[in-house]
């Protein structure tokens, strides 16, 4: 099914029970947001606020709350998508299946944009302080635009395939921005926009920028799409929606019609201002940093308009399904992008990008020992291109001896991997180097280190199930203790204090363990509360892999550097303790958890949903 509109989105969802409407007036200063997450966390509809505090605009929220919902929606476009790229990969696979290929084909028509003349949406304006002012988190530094589609241009060009949309999040009020005069606009490194922005700053050319708000749902996805370089997304997001994308220019700003709310500005050059912080995907705070300005120019909405808005925070968010979607209809054409790759898992409930997990291919020398060769090739690969480029921790392993193994169960896959591991070669990594912008578990912004764990060996070791009585020749310092699966111990000690004092912990440490263990228990994890990460496995996986970087925060008992290369004999150790430079962790204000318990409450949808 096409979609138009976002309403007629939200009025196809609402036919099917995907909607609720919230009828009374809820504060867009927490209340919203805190909503959403209760209904998301029980996999519940799509919402429609009606009545939002200080604005006059309804508010949807939780539409791609389901991977169900997110297929439903796309229901008519993924599986042409889907074999539009086996055709692209194998065109003569037309000839297995002419019917498909020949919708598949025809589904490239709605790619062409289509100029209009003319739109009811330059006919309402408003202020960006009449816009729903949503802030999600106690902390935030204002309110921010959460689903925005950031259109730009290369100087002198208005070629739409040269085009970049980006969903980069706009800061609507706070901190020491004018009222209604500008706004922040918040990029991360490898994102195109910056890429045009750096081009404007060789010249006197005005950065124009629009901003689309709502709109049909392909929109808002093809925003966020990984798109091989090159392609547009204004080209994608016809395909995605089987509707030719509509758009107008207007005082030489770029207007896509079928928006709810389009904001055209001018990005200060000459001008940065403090721009967060921002409770964002990884559960934490992104700070403040110093962001582009956008002046200003008009504020277009059409008439009836909705804000289309959700909420980040600790995965998973409803931002998840746009991951799910992504796999869905990447998965074919990941394995021409990456050759050998078997399968990609970028894991959502540690942050995405701090854990990611590959199976490759070991299909050089069959004939030598078994040892990880073409498999770290792949790494590479990974490391060195698009979104996999951000990852953090990368463990990939060949399957030779398992051909059911998943990275998409990561329990056993961490399993696997721990039998065969071997610390003195297995572990590779990359220093002083840029990571995630999002991800403050390095010593400065945008500034950390990389590790793979690279695996391609028969069985070392049988992993220890059960914690013996022995195990420790003493206790002191040791708070608590567990284990998390085999092999993988969680020890809870003194607080971390400083990287000097954590050497000297982990010195310690492997005098505390009895030796005859040591090969059993190949991952040792620190962190600050064992109870909590023992009561859910994405509770692990999250402490684990965001509050730790890994050329500080990984030891070995036994630790060595021969020829630059850094290992152990058996025991490896992440410190996932929380350290002083890390942002602060997201925590909903108390006063709005109350309020919407009493929201909640008087509502009876929401109280059968949420009980």
């Amino acid at each position: 099914m096409s979609y138009s509109s976002l309403e007629s989105c939200l009025l196809d969802l609402e036919k099917q029970s995907e909607l609720i409407r919230i009828k009374e007036e809820i504060c867009p200063q927490g209340e919203l947001a805190e909503i959403q997450r209760r209904v998301y966390s029980n996999q519940g509809p799509a919402l429609l606020f009606e009545r939002v505090k200080g604005s006059s605009f309804r508010v949807a929220t939780n539409v791609y709350g389901t991977a169900k919902r997110s297929e439903y929606i796309f229901r008519d476009s993924i599986e042409s998508l889907e074999h539009l790229i086996r055709l692209k990969i194998d065109p003569m696979s037309f000839l297995t299946q002419p019917v498909k290929s020949l919708k598949a084909i025809g589904l490239g028509l709605h790619s062409y944009p289509k100029k209009i003349s003319s739109s009811d949406l330059i006919n309402h304006e408003c202020k960006i302080s009449d816009l729903p002012q949503i802030k999600s988190w106690p902390n935030d530094g204002g309110a921010f635009v959460t689903l925005p589609q950031v259109i730009s241009f290369p100087p002198s060009s208005i070629q739409l395939s040269l085009s970049n949309i980006g969903m980069y999040r706009i800061q609507l009020s706070g901190n020491n921005y004018l009222q209604d005069q500008e706004i922040g606009l918040h990029y991360q490194l490898h994102r195109g926009i910056g890429i045009h922005q750096s081009m404007y700053q060789k010249t006197e050319a005005p950065f124009r920028i629009s901003i689309g708000i709502g709109g049909p749902p392909s929109h808002a996805l093809a925003s966020i799409f990984p798109l091989p370089e090159g392609m547009s997304e204004i080209l994608f997001t016809g395909l995605l929606g089987k509707r030719r994308y509509r758009y107008y220019w207007h005082n030489n700003f770029f207007v896509p019609a079928d928006v709810d709310f389009c904001i055209t500005g001018v990005v200060d050059k000459n001008n940065l201002k403090p721009e967060g912080p921002f409770g964002d995907h990884l559960g934490y705070y992104s700070l403040t940093h110093n962001f582009p300005v956008v002046l200003v120019d008009h504020v277009f909405h059409k008439k009836n308009a909705i804000f289309h808005a959700t909420v980040v925070g600790r995965p998973p968010q409803e931002d998840s399904s746009f991951g799910y979607l992504i796999h869905q209809i990447t998965k074919e054409i990941g394995k021409t992008e990456f050759p050998g790759i078997r399968e990609i898992h970028a894991v959502d409930v540690a942050g995405v990008h701090p854990l990611l997990l590959a199976i490759g291919s070991e299909r050089y020398m069959p004939f030598r020992n078994q040892k990880p060769e073409e498999i770290l090739i792949q790494a590479n690969h990974l490391l060195g291109k698009g979104q996999t480029s951000l990852a953090k921790y990368l463990w990939i392993s060949s399957n030779v001896d398992n051909s059911d193994l998943s990275t998409h169960d990561v329990n056993s896959f961490f399993d696997y991997i721990l039998q065969r591991i071997d610390w003195r070669y297995d572990i590779h990594f990359q220093t002083q180097t840029t990571i995630d912008t999002l991800d403050y578990s390095g010593e400065g912004w945008n500034s950390g280190s990389k590790a793979i764990i690279a695996c391609h060996r028969p069985i070392q070791r049988k992993l220890l199930k059960e914690i013996p009585s022995d195990l420790f020749l003493s206790q002191q310092a040791i708070i608590a203790f567990a284990l998390k699966q085999p092999g993988i111990l969680l020890l809870q000690i003194d607080s971390f204090l400083n990287y000097t004092n954590t050497k000297f912990q982990i010195n310690e440490l492997g005098t505390l363990i009895n030796k005859k263990y040591h090969n059993q228990i190949p991952l040792i994890v620190i962190v600050d509360d064992v109870d909590f990460c023992m009561r859910d496995y994405s509770n692990f996986l999250w402490v684990c892999f965001t509050r730790s970087n890994p050329s500080h925060d990984i030891h070995g008992i036994e630790e060595f550097i021969n020829n630059k290369h850094w290992g152990c004999p058996n025991t490896l150790i992440i410190d996932a303790r929380v350290k002083s430079h890390h942002a602060p962790e997201l925590n909903v204000d108390p006063e709005v958890s109350k309020r919407v318990d009493s929201i909640i409450f008087n509502n009876s949808e929401l109280k059968k949903l949420c009980q």
